[in-house]
């Protein structure tokens, strides 16, 4: 970690090798894991049976999903056959604030980038209705908890 010293005095840290000024993982990395994990439970799939499949195990599934281990090129293609996806998949949908995190720009930043709200989509219960949406084979039922979703989750915020 490089320290720079301010105007008051004070001793500001920079971020170093991708991680946020605070230490924190990059929302790049995390983001990223929140795809290992999205497409990993959308198939049904434990951590333990994708680390075997990788020749890991599950507490390094684990941090990767969390984005506290960085995914290197040769582990993402190997991501992207296990789980039947193209690369690319694992940095679909990155917001701009997500996209401005790059370590390029964060090798001076001073302060950690803005909270992304887009781990919303990766959340357990989010795909545990996701996947159990999926498995309704009756296309009007499938309406019908739409709807009751819709209704249930009050007015949009836009």
């Amino acid at each position: 970690m490089v320290n720079s010293t301010t105007k008051m005095g004070a001793v500001s840290r920079r971020a170093s090798r991708g991680r946020t000024p605070s230490g924190k993982p990059n929302p790049i990395d995390v983001h990223v894991g929140n795809r290992v994990r999205l497409r990993r439970t959308l198939l049904g799939m434990s951590q333990e049976k994708l680390g075997e499949a990788l020749g890991l195990t599950f507490q390094q599934v684990q941090k990767y999903e969390r984005g506290a281990n960085r995914v290197g090129a040769s582990r993402l293609y190997d991501l992207s056959r296990v789980l039947d996806v193209p690369v690319s998949y694992f940095f679909d949908d990155m917001n701009d604030e997500t996209i401005a995190a790059s370590p390029r720009h964060m090798v001076r930043a001073t302060q950690d980038p803005p909270v992304s709200n887009e781990a919303v989509m990766t959340q357990r219960e989010t795909l545990e209705l996701v996947r159990a949406y999926t498995r309704i084979s009756d296309p009007q039922v499938r309406r019908q908890v739409q709807e009751l979703a819709r209704t249930l989750g009050g007015p949009d915020e836009e």
